[in-house]
């Protein structure tokens, strides 16, 4: 199986050519040099360039999401525009893609786990390119997997987790809102069910096309996991400060761009399709933290 990584040096993206590094699989992952996916010359003479190909991962996306607010057009042009390239690309080619979304396609207004066909109603800029970036892969192409994650932190990249450890070590009491509850997700375990997932749709092809869920199991909120943060860090380093967590409501910590209150997925569905099966988010936060804090 040959496929083609788009986002390689992103959290998810590079856990995934980490895998297929020690696994010998060919992974082609161009370089922002060498593609740029809001455009769509530069990104059929990438796929070209690389045919044959059995299946296209696009992990990249414009993710921050209160500057998106003042970016709107970068933020569509890199969530939807470069979404719908590879999606028409691959149909041209007949090459299956997996394209991985986000929880902010939902207003966060629910009181149980989001489902895949529950109404979508994204608050800000980010939320509703990345839903575009979803229409314009399902409008273009039969032959695709969209895999919707939320809180995603990993090694690389950046994310709430590499946020707190840096500011521990500045102050010694942190205020985090304790009103937004969601799973945090191992860019490693989205990693691993990427390639679990394209693995099985590359050797038994069928009709699990389509979009899927995907997130840790056991919610918590933003100041219940900074909380877990530094307990953990302070296991793995004693040389790591003690840190006092504050929970606050979020109206104490206006943001730009609104964030969904309750963010659970539900992932019943890719159990079921895929056998696969989430983790608890500590368990995998746990067996994280020390390589996150050497990549501080």
């Amino acid at each position: 199986m040959k496929i083609l990584l788009i986002g390689g040096t992103g959290q998810v993206g590079s856990e995934i050519l980490s895998i297929a590094i020690k696994n010998n699989l060919d992974c082609v992952s161009p370089s922002s040099s060498e593609l740029d996916i809001a455009n769509s010359t530069s990104v059929n003479s990438i796929i070209e360039k690389n045919l044959p190909l059995d299946f296209i991962v696009n992990a990249s996306a414009y993710t921050a999401v209160d500057k998106a607010e003042d970016e709107p057009k970068l933020a569509f042009s890199i969530n939807r525009d470069g979404a719908q390239f590879l999606a028409e690309a691959c149909c041209l080619h007949k090459i299956p893609l997996l394209h991985i979304s986000t929880d902010y396609v939902f207003d966060g207004d629910a009181n149980r786990p989001y489902k895949e066909e529950d109404p979508t109603e994204p608050l800000g800029v980010y939320g509703k390119s990345k839903l575009d970036g979803e229409h314009a892969v399902q409008a273009s192409l039969s032959e695709h997997i969209i895999l919707r994650t939320a809180w995603v932190y990993g090694a690389q990249g950046s994310n709430f987790v590499k946020t707190m450890l840096k500011l521990g070590r500045q102050r010694s009491k942190l205020n985090v809102v304790s009103d937004q509850f969601g799973c945090p997700t191992a860019a490693a375990d989205i990693a691993e069910t990427i390639m679990c997932v394209i693995s099985q749709m590359h050797s038994q092809p069928n009709n699990r096309w389509g979009t899927y869920h995907y997130c840790s199991t056991d919610s918590t909120n933003w100041a219940g996991f900074a909380q877990a943060i530094f307990a953990q860090a302070n296991q793995v380093d004693s040389d790591y400060p003690v840190v006092d967590v504050q929970p606050i409501p979020s109206c104490d910590y206006p943001t730009k761009a609104s964030r969904p209150n309750y963010s659970v997925l539900d992932c019943t569905k890719i159990s079921q399709s895929f056998d696969v099966m989430p983790p608890k988010w500590l368990l995998s936060f746990k067996r994280d933290i020390p390589n996150i804090l050497k990549n501080i």
